[in-house]
């Protein structure tokens, strides 16, 4: 998927789609999720797996940071990001 660094994914369909593939197939199989800096990018696709996993959407981007790197999801476009997308899977 096309995802600049320091930016939200080009493409939010697709990237939802890819990240839903990823949290199934990691029921069976290793799932690796990365980024060239592995925080950013990497931390905000975190955060909307943890939500799809039933962390609190409000609670999403704390909790990568908490249990993954505390500098995840690195710009407010990115945290922003993860509550358009934890709504819209809430919904």
């Amino acid at each position: 998927m096309r995802w600049r660094d320091f930016r939200r994914p080009d493409g939010t369909p697709e990237t939802v789609a890819a990240l839903r593939e990823a949290y199934e197939r990691a029921a069976t199989e290793r799932v690796e999720i990365a980024c060239g800096g592995g925080i950013g990018r990497t931390g905000t696709a975190l955060a909307v797996l943890a939500v799809m996993s039933g962390v609190p959407a409000s609670d999403a981007v704390a909790w990568v940071r908490a249990h993954y790197h505390p500098h995840a999801v690195e710009t407010r476009g990115q945290r922003r990001w993860v509550s358009e997308v934890a709504a819209a899977l809430i919904d």
